[in-house]
């Protein structure tokens, strides 16, 4: 998390620098390493293949911004809760689902994460917790808050992340969520992916407020600034906000500064920047920046790293095979997981 001093920063001797090397296992930074890797060429391919016309409707990449979900899901728990936007291929992927099902429901087939009815903006894994991919913008910011109400009134002590661009941070519902949130003092962290552009237009062009963590402070919400392109930061932010949630202190807002190196989605020219910003930010890579940790602590030899791409590559392209020999839904399946019941009609299966 960002602290905010007008202090000149002290020079970090060896030892210092040894000991946050050391603060996370080797485990973490391989795992972390292997998962946004993972995200990296699923989406990468999931690109080619849309500009090749494999699959349509809409495709929005996460490229760049995988230490925002690696940091999360590697502070909480499995039975915690997770729900974000239409930019929501690395979320489920973080958490474990198998890219064969996700790359099936970008193609449409029956054999996708949501039966082929939901395409790239609606991946949903009941048993990894992950409660969609939403296309209303904003929508699950309440959603999320009804989830985490949800887990209080049960008594259990899950917590429900809710991410959200920094354009869906201007939607009114926001504001009514928080106040019900401290009000209620609810088991929610609400994470702002600020990639700094709302589609195409810059955050400095839609408020006069740069620090969206101050969007809380009217409802004395604990809210903090976090550098999104460390995992390491991420998931510091999110571990002291999910315990304060466990013990019922309520929620917290993370404005967590990140960066999508691709366009708003794949139709995106994106004339509102320019090449030397991206370049700035692709310097700091999170996935480089493990892979640095990993090699200066010989973590793991070259032959082991190989390996690691290897397996990703491969479970792309098994994954793409999957998506390509599965059948299309049939026609009766328009009116399956529509409706919980003959008996009532309108309440809706989840």
């Amino acid at each position: 998390m960002a602290a905010k001093s007008s202090e000149k920063p002290k020079k970090t001797t060896k030892k210092e620098s040894a000991s946050k090397k050391q603060k996370f296992s080797k485990e973490t930074y391989i795992k972390w390493y292997k998962d946004m890797l993972l995200m990296r060429k699923f989406e990468e391919k999931a690109g080619q293949l849309y500009i090749q016309q494999k699959f349509g409707g809409f495709c929005h990449l996460y490229i760049g911004q995988e230490a925002v979900v690696a940091g999360t899901v590697s502070a909480t728990r499995p039975s915690d809760f997770h729900m974000t936007a239409y930019r929501d291929h690395a979320h489920p992927i973080g958490l474990g689902t198998d890219v064969r099902k996700l790359m099936a429901e970008l193609y449409g087939r029956k054999t996708g994460i949501s039966k082929g009815k939901g395409g790239s903006m609606h991946f949903f894994d009941k048993e990894k917790n992950f409660l969609g991919g939403h296309g209303i913008v904003g929508a699950q910011i309440p959603m999320g808050a009804g989830v985490a109400f949800a887990e209080k009134y049960k008594g259990t002590d899950n917590v429900t992340m809710v991410s959200f661009g920094d354009g869906a941070a201007r939607q009114g519902a926001l504001h009514e969520t928080f106040n019900m949130a401290m009000l209620w003092k609810l088991p929610v962290i609400f994470i702002v992916e600020n990639n700094n552009y709302a589609m195409g237009t810059s955050v400095e062009r839609t408020t006069n407020v740069m620090d969206l963590s101050k969007l809380g402070s009217s409802y004395e919400m604990p809210s903090f600034v976090v550098n999104g392109m460390s995992p390491e930061e991420v998931h510091e932010a999110v571990a002291m906000a999910a315990d304060r949630a466990r013990k019922g202190d309520g929620p917290t807002l993370l404005d967590i500064k990140t960066y999508r190196y691709k366009g708003h989605s794949m139709s995106d020219p994106q004339k509102y920047r320019t090449k030397d910003e991206v370049k700035e930010y692709q310097s700091k890579d999170p996935i480089e920046h493990c892979l640095k940790v990993i090699k200066e602590n010989k973590y793991l030899k070259e032959d082991e790293i190989k390996e690691i791409q290897d397996w990703v590559a491969n479970e792309v392209k098994e994954a793409i095979e999957f998506a390509e020999n599965s059948d299309y839904p049939t026609k009766d399946e328009l009116y399956k997981d529509v409706y919980k019941s003959e008996d009532y009609p309108f309440i809706i299966e989840y």
